[in-house]
């Protein structure tokens, strides 16, 4: 897998199939790299425990991957990368429209090449349309993909109005979005012996995410708005106060209703045939949602969870990443990796949610140091010498 991709969705998809197990070859720019490389602090710790000039950002995106530096600006170095193509089973980038058949690296040249190459294209907007040729990031595809709209505490509450994820979410699921395509590609080439082009963009995937939200209101006409940490389909679905802090209930049906009742000590409220069904909660909210949030407040969180785990009714604290990295069951499912750099210091990430028990992810190899791996596939998969690598560095092509 050839990644000429930077910043965050092309690197999230080709991480995600590194952890599957693919070969990924990293095409960065020379004493540059990857952008988020320079996007710290924080930055990645080297063996004597200080900063490297590589950023957790960095880090984040791209484990498993070998990195290889190329000036894909110079004939010699675009001669490079169609020769890797060529031995390739899929190409991922996410340059501006047009940027890379300047090069002679778009799909058609490379598909010349190679016809059994799947080749996968992240953009802003799509390669088609009257926005195709607009830049744009994460917080701009929130907005402009509705999520804003209905993300935020309500206008007439106090701290009221959009805001955007706490993450780059457009780049992370089209990432997540990509590795699906790509995946669905290789499949198809193994009965047709055909790649493909995958023409992936950041704001169909976030508007796509609209989920339920977007099928509700093509069905309704009413536009959805912001219920801040409330549902618009299920009551009670919240954060409530209690006596020490905040946390959170989520009742997802009539039957884990009445249990939260019993075990809030609210027989009344469970009797009472205006709340039995979800349609009646969600109706009277603003009449019902006061009433259980006078009770929250007279126990403790740790109080009141126990008692309504022990009800089975879905509920938890809210944590910040500390206290999510403390928690038992994180801790049980390993969801913290520790790998080793290749200066010898160790870099924490995050483990795939991946899990596949026939053949399990393997964590082998950390983010790679910008261009260690350059002479080593030269030579391995090209077959270049010595002095071809020499004279690459004397003209600055690697």
């Amino acid at each position: 897998m050839l990644d000429l991709s930077r910043v965050l969705a092309g690197p999230w998809a080709t991480q995600n199939l590194a952890d599957l197990g693919a070969e990924v070859i990293k095409v960065e720019r020379p004493k540059v790299g990857d952008d988020t490389r320079g996007w710290g602090p924080p930055w990645i710790r080297d063996d004597q425990g200080e900063y490297t000039h590589d950023s957790t950002y960095y880090a984040a995106a791209n484990r498993g991957k070998k990195s290889i530096t190329v000036d894909m600006s110079s004939a010699e170095g675009q001669q490079i990368v169609r020769e890797l193509a060529a031995i390739s089973d899929v190409v991922v980038e996410n340059y501006k429209i047009g940027d890379l058949k300047r090069y002679g690296l778009d799909y058609d040249s490379l598909s010349a090449i190679n016809p059994r190459l799947v080749y996968c294209s992240i953009t802003g907007y799509g390669q088609t349309g009257p926005s195709a040729h607009k830049p744009g990031y994460d917080f701009v595809f929130q907005a402009q993909g509705g999520l804003m709209s209905i993300t935020g505490e309500r206008d007439d509450l106090p701290g009221g109005g959009p805001q955007k994820v706490g993450i780059a979410i457009a780049d992370v699921i089209t990432g997540m979005y990509s590795s699906i395509a790509i995946l669905a590609a290789l499949n198809h080439r193994g009965v047709s012996g055909r790649g493909q082009y995958i023409d992936m963009a950041l704001l169909d995937c976030l508007v796509a995410l609209g989920g339920n939200q977007v099928t509700g209101y093509f069905s309704s006409h009413k536009v959805p708005f912001r219920y801040g940490n409330a549902h618009a389909s299920l009551v009670p679905y919240q954060v409530f106060a209690t006596a020490d802090g905040e946390m959170v209930v989520a009742v997802g049906n009539d039957a884990q209703w009445q249990k939260y009742c019993e075990a809030i000590g609210r027989a009344d409220l469970a009797a009472d045939q205006n709340w039995t069904k979800v349609t009646g909660r969600i109706t009277g909210r603003e009449t019902l949602i006061p009433e259980l949030a006078r009770t929250m407040l007279t126990r403790s969180s740790a109080d009141w969870i126990e008692r309504l785990e022990a009800s089975g009714v879905p509920c938890g604290r809210i944590n910040n990443y500390e206290q999510v990295f403390e928690d038992p069951q994180v801790i049980h499912r390993g969801l913290r990796v520790d790998l080793p750099t290749e200066d010898g210091g160790t870099v924490s990430t995050i483990a795939s949610p991946l899990r596949l028990m026939g053949t399990p992810v393997q964590y082998e190899r950390a983010p790679p140091k910008l261009g260690s791996s350059t002479e080593a596939l030269l030579k391995q998969l090209l077959g270049k010498s010595d002095e071809d690598i020499a004279a690459y560095r004397a003209t600055h092509v690697i």
